[in-house]
């Protein structure tokens, strides 16, 4: 049973640097974290929990909240998953707001364990109920048919309480497979390897493999940062040079606190200027600026993106 109960606030977060798998400097959430049963999963916290009922609370005014609000920062997510908005509409409010100000947003809305972000969808790796590698190929055969720029994975920790509520909504027993890893081993190996085999699909129909931010095109330093911190998560997933990983994360950062735009300081100077940096990720956002793309953060791209046996 879902109950909804209306409230004044509107849930706000903001980021000083981009983190996967959104890339948002600031988050809006018009609804409260749980909003479904038998689990609910809540894409700002990037949990999954289950409950058998759930009061959802709905911001009562979104643009009062809006225009009371200060430093949204851009890029935006709003997030609107769940039923709540196919009846409230307060994410297409918010989004609405944000082309009136001239901020780049998007929404996020799902159907069930699909996530449809503007432009593009996702999935939460929640294992067994999608990380079926059939179930992955006809959705991604389904994402290309539909136009859509992107398909990518969205890691999700599921707690006990999904757990248990999986095993009652799939009526999973004890001697299933499925229950005993769920319960009885790590389900972390299955969910990485999922997330990998997203991207092998996504490559192969020509689709980005992660969540594009709005405006990805332009090379602003939010862009430059999401692509060094895309990079050097991906080593960290893999355990590729974990070191050369951990300067370019920082470099990220670095990147993403800058007052002056990266354009500019490579129009007079070379990158290597900027303290901070270091030296892979120098010659990365220098490639990056003058052809749109950077060598080696193909190279690792190429490496995470592994279909699943």
């Amino acid at each position: 049973m879902i109950l909804y109960r209306k409230v004044p606030q509107l849930r706000v977060r903001r980021s000083p640097a981009p983190a996967a798998p959104f890339w948002s400097a600031t988050t809006i959430a018009p609804y409260g974290p749980r909003r479904a049963t038998p689990v609910a999963i809540d894409y700002l916290a990037l949990r999954a929990t289950g409950a058998e009922k759930v009061e959802v609370t709905v911001c009562e005014d979104v643009r009062d909240e809006l225009d009371r609000a200060r430093n949204l920062q851009a890029p935006l997510l709003i997030d609107a998953a769940g039923n709540a908005e196919e009846v409230f509409r307060r994410g297409a409010e918010a989004l609405a707001w944000c082309g009136e100000q001239g901020l780049a947003a998007q929404l996020l809305t799902s159907s069930g364990y699909v996530v449809h972000i503007d432009g593009g969808v996702a999935v939460p790796v929640i294992f067994p109920v999608t990380t079926d590698l059939a179930w992955l190929e006809t959705l991604a055969d389904d994402a290309k048919r539909d136009g859509a720029t992107f398909f990518a994975a969205i890691p999700v920790d599921v707690e006990p309480t999904a757990k248990q509520a999986l095993v009652q909504s799939l009526e999973l027993t004890g001697d299933d497979d499925r229950y005993a890893m769920l319960f009885h081993a790590d389900a972390a190996p299955i969910a990485l390897a999922t997330e990998r085999h997203i991207a092998a699909l996504a490559h192969e129909r020509g689709l980005a493999d992660f969540v594009l931010p709005p405006r990805w095109d332009e090379q602003t330093n939010w862009n430059a940062s999401v692509l060094l911190t895309l990079t050097a998560s991906r080593m960290i997933a893999m355990e590729l040079d974990l070191d050369l990983a951990g300067r370019i994360a920082r470099s990220a950062r670095t990147i993403a606190d800058l007052d002056k735009p990266l354009t500019r300081i490579a129009e007079s100077a070379s990158l290597s200027i900027v303290a901070g940096l270091d030296e892979t990720s120098v010659e990365m956002l220098t490639q990056w600026l003058d052809s749109g793309s950077a060598a080696f953060g193909e190279y690792v791209d190429e490496q995470w993106r592994l279909r699943r046996a």
